[in-house]
């Protein structure tokens, strides 16, 4: 089988954004253009601070930094939910897996991140735990 992963990649329901060492963003599919609002063209060449609420900015790219400098991340395939933020503003909450990219030398050259949008869920539970706590409230 002959599989073209550019248009498999293009075709995702996920966003699929890669950054090089230097948090710049290097690859933005169509679905990362639905969830954050910024086309390819906007997004490409930008810092990934352009999705990052700005209280978050620090703490991540001192990360982002000690991920490039060791060639791991404490996350592993683990499913990291985040907040982001859209090109309107409007805050998000997104799910994603990262996977760190090599070059041939050995050494990390940028991280590719799956991404998927998680706000209703993440809304509806913080709905869902609200309503518990006014429950539990109001029956002691």
């Amino acid at each position: 089988m002959n599989i073209n992963f550019e248009a498999l990649v293009q075709s995702l329901g996920d966003g699929v954004v890669i950054s090089d060492a230097n948090g710049i963003i290097t690859y933005w599919n169509p679905s990362a253009e639905r969830i954050f609002g910024f086309s390819a063209q906007e997004a490409l060449g930008a810092s990934l601070d352009l999705i990052i609420p700005e209280r978050l900015r620090q703490r991540h790219n001192e990360g982002y930094d000690h991920s490039m400098q060791t060639g791991t991340t404490q996350y592993g395939d683990k499913l990291l939910t985040v907040p982001a933020i859209h090109q309107s503003g409007r805050p998000l909450s997104i799910a994603f897996t990262v996977s760190m990219i090599f070059g041939p030398d050995g050494k990390v050259v940028g991280v590719a991140a799956i991404i998927r949008d998680d706000t209703s869920r993440f809304n509806e539970q913080r709905m869902l735990r609200k309503r518990i706590a006014e429950l539990e409230a109001h029956s002691n």
